[in-house]
């Protein structure tokens, strides 16, 4: 579990977050959302230490990551895995030697050991046949399923994903969306996905939190959305008559 209590940032005298508290639970998929500029990139990066919040805590299972030293923060980040937006692999090495990269730098394992690792990877995001092929050789999702390969490669108990569906279509969105939502069940993971996808918001918002100007406006799952009486999280999940409609249509079953 990561718990975010009382977080401020700023920059150059402005605030960007503003007291935030949040908890992002284990075993489930935990959504921030938001409009563009709303402050959910800058709580992302403030969670994983990229940024430096001026007041608050971030509590990862009780162990505050702002006050811990470089040796304990080091120890902690070996605990996280990450899927960058653009998949961020290595276009000089092969599937197999990107998955295995983090376990070449971190784990003392023997070369043999970290391989089998590393393909057992692959065949859960089902890519083994692919392990030869480099990443200019396979589609844009391959890629993002490479990237997933990759981020459990050391066993994380935390994962973090930034916009994982950006520049995938509708499909292929289900399938990474699916995984990520498998993966995190199964290991039992605090999973936390930064997205602008409302299909993975209704999909797999097992816990999400919706980001605006810089204050935490509301928390719930995607069923507690069509419920919501929240104006602005209304008028940010139902901009299309399509989610729209589909409200509608939800009511009227929970009415009826």
């Amino acid at each position: 579990m990561i718990e975010l209590k009382s977080l401020y940032k700023s920059f150059e005298g402005k605030e960007v977050l503003k007291d935030i508290n949040a908890v992002f639970e284990n075993g489930k998929t935990n959504l921030i959302i938001g409009q563009s500029g709303s402050g959910k990139t800058v709580l992302m990066k403030c969670i994983v230490g990229l940024l430096t919040p001026e007041k608050g805590e971030v509590l990862y299972d009780g162990r505050n990551f702002l006050t811990m030293g470089k040796k304990e923060k080091k120890a902690l980040r070996r605990e996280m895995g990450m899927i960058f937006q653009s998949a961020a692999l290595f276009d000089s090495l092969t599937v197999l030697e990107n998955v295995t990269f983090p376990l070449d730098m971190f784990s003392n394992d023997t070369l043999r050991d970290r391989i089998k690792r590393a393909r057992f990877c692959l065949d859960r995001v089902n890519l083994i046949d692919a392990q030869d092929k480099y990443p200019g050789e396979i589609s844009g999702g391959m890629q993002k399923r490479v990237a997933i390969a990759r981020a459990i490669a050391l066993n994380p108990q935390y994962l973090f994903c930034d916009e994982p569906n950006s520049g995938l279509d509708p499909k292929t969105s289900l399938v990474i969306d699916e995984l990520i939502h498998g993966i995190t069940t199964e290991y039992n993971m605090t999973t936390i996905i930064n997205t602008h996808d409302m299909n993975s918001v209704m999909g797999i918002g097992e816990n999400i939190i919706f980001i605006y100007e810089g204050r935490k406006e509301w928390q719930g799952s995607k069923d507690d959305i069509f419920t919501s009486t929240n104006k602005k999280l209304n008028d940010f999940i139902f901009a299309s008559d399509l989610f729209r409609k589909v409200k509608e249509v939800e009511i009227q079953n929970i009415e009826g």
